[in-house]
């Protein structure tokens, strides 16, 4: 494997490879994102993001996880691709993306680390879906909130209590058609906790899609009230801010940071 020169970069240790214009046929880019995917064998990530050239866009971002499956959005991701363009391009211009979950508008800022922006991702509308086929397996309390959202790429989020000793691991294996959140109250009321089995990949420190279905749900329970019209939504790696448009929270805004940790040559 030579000739690719990638960037690697975090959304809140939510960890992503970029490759522009790499010379290799679509079919061969699920194998690819395996094989630089592996952290014990490659490079290691989340999973590989694909910059192409579209025309009306500033750039087209095509989503492989770590599995070599292919994902229509990521809240993390596009981030850490906005910020890997934004190197390339030289300037922190707001950015309108092609996605396979659709067009998605990027602003960014400078922060006081060299290394990081903060990224405003417009995440377009929240819809429901219907529960995935193996959900009945997790044997939720009928009691206990639900909500199965898609922001472009599917989520199932449910509440409880505490997330820190739920197994998540043996709850995100029985649904691996859908991202798998939990969520309790925050230690304010515009707070939540999450944590994240992401389909494709297991466990991360963060999901930003993810952050954006659960302050949605978190919202339309009144597990939490927006403050400003905002939610703040700490995960394991870090917090990330989801605006709601209105009080139905029917379209969100996420914003976190993106920091760059190092480009590569393979």
């Amino acid at each position: 494997m030579t000739g690719l020169t990638l960037t690697k970069h975090h959304g809140l240790g939510n960890d992503f490879l970029v490759v522009f214009h790499p010379d290799r046929p679509e079919a061969d880019l699920p194998a690819l994102a395996r094989s630089l995917c592996d952290r014990r064998r490659g490079i290691g990530a989340d999973g590989l993001l694909v910059g192409e050239s579209a025309s009306g866009y500033a750039a087209r971002m095509v989503l492989y996880n770590a599995d070599g499956s292919r994902a229509e959005m990521s809240g993390n991701g596009i981030r850490c691709f906005a910020q890997a363009l934004a190197m390339r391009r030289g300037d922190l211009h707001p950015q309108l993306m092609l996605t396979d979950a659709g067009d998605r508008l990027v602003a960014l800022e400078p922060t006081e680390a060299a290394d990081t922006v903060l990224a405003s991702v417009d995440m377009g509308e929240v819809t429901r879906i219907d529960a995935p086929d193996t959900w009945e397996s997790l044997g939720c309390h009928v009691d206990r909130p639900v909500a199965h959202l898609s922001l472009g790429n599917p989520h199932s989020v449910v509440g409880v209590d505490d997330v820190d000793p739920v197994d998540l691991v043996l709850l995100g294996a029985k649904v691996p058609s859908v991202n798998l959140e939990i969520v309790a109250p925050g230690s304010a009321q515009h707070e939540v906790r999450m944590r994240v089995h992401e389909r494709g990949v297991g466990i991360t420190e963060a999901c930003g899609t993810g952050a954006a279905a659960v302050a949605f749900a978190a919202a339309d329970w009144g597990l939490a009230t927006p403050r400003d019209g905002k939610l703040i939504v700490h995960m394991d790696g870090g917090s990330a801010t989801v605006a709601l448009d209105t009080p139905a929270a029917g379209r969100v805004t996420l914003t976190g940071p993106a920091t760059y940790i190092a480009s590569i040559t393979v």
